[in-house]
């Protein structure tokens, strides 16, 4: 069962996954890949576990003042503030629309709109993140992430694989630069105003038990390929007695927490991410309280 685990001290990250991670105000960030091969450019991202789960989950760390350029995916992302203050800036330009999050709070970001996001805090902040999909293709990014991006060695393939020259990297024959995003392919995304972009947000607030975030009875209702639902325990509270029906991650968000299943247990802390075994009747105890959030999706395989 420790294998299935991915402790948060142990999270590997990446320094430049992405076309934008030597721009100004972006290099700093890290990119984790926790389940799943997420959208890393980079193919020498760590891959934290491979086992497909019909979504992907990843992680972003930044410091104050560190910017996620503006891009749009074509499946869901949804990201749940760990730490930190964040503001989340839709739009080609990021001036569309702009939300601030705190710790608990979960966005639910629709496809084929460009969004950015900027650690906002004073500390170093770190969004856990649910992207859609084993597969959930490649980043589309503003056209003026490119253009940002000359001069520092970095080439983004057709492919969607990114290309260090700094590091001695070749572009392969017959490989080609990945085109600029054009005016009409920009056109063709979903914009959202103020008042929209805010509905996208599901604001921490803690309760007794699990209640839904993503999923049809939550307040983040529209179609997902999976569901997300928070777990609130107080001291000495147990949950989930049942088995899962298809595949089910928990990530710990505060305090600490127990799983239990026949014959064995394992803890949890603060940062940890547990994928649990398709079917196995399980339970979750909190000595001192705690809160996880939990995706789950379809049965696979």
């Amino acid at each position: 069962m420790e294998r299935r685990v991915v402790r948060y001290r142990d999270l590997k990250p990446c320094f430049n996954a992405f076309i934008d991670t030597r721009s100004p105000g972006s290099e700093a960030k890290e990119n984790f890949t926790i389940i799943g091969p997420g959208v890393s450019e980079n193919p020498d991202q760590f891959v934290h576990i491979a086992e497909p789960h019909g979504f992907n989950i990843g992680g972003a760390r930044q410091p104050p003042n560190c910017v996620n350029s503006q891009h749009s995916h074509d499946t869901a992302e949804v990201f749940v503030v760990h730490s930190g203050r964040w503001r989340f800036d839709l739009g080609e330009d990021g001036t569309d629309a702009r939300v601030e999050m705190g710790p608990g709070d979960t966005i639910s970001l629709p496809t084929r709109t460009f969004r950015g996001f900027t650690n906002i805090g004073d500390d170093i902040g770190f969004l856990w993140a649910v992207l859609g999909g084993d597969n959930p293709g490649r980043v589309t990014w503003a056209p003026q992430v490119f253009e940002m991006a000359k001069g520092y060695g970095l080439v983004l393939l057709e492919s969607g694989r990114l290309v260090d020259t700094t590091a001695g990297e070749a572009v392969p024959d017959g490989a080609r630069p990945m085109p600029v995003t054009s005016q009409a392919q920009v056109a063709a995304l979903t914009r959202y105003n103020d008042a929209q972009a805010a509905r996208l947000v599901a604001r921490d607030r803690p309760a007794h038990g699990e209640t839904p975030v993503i999923a049809p009875d939550g307040p983040l209702a529209w179609p997902h390929d999976f569901t997300l639902h928070r777990l609130d325990l107080g001291p000495g509270d147990t949950a989930h007695e049942d088995a899962p029906a298809g595949v089910e991650v928990v990530f710990v968000h505060r305090g600490s927490l127990t799983m239990g299943w026949q014959g064995g247990s394992i803890d949890l802390g603060v940062g940890d991410t547990l994928t649990v075994p398709t079917g196995l009747p399980r339970h979750f105890l909190s000595k001192s309280g705690a809160t996880a959030f939990i995706a789950r999706g379809p049965r696979t395989g």
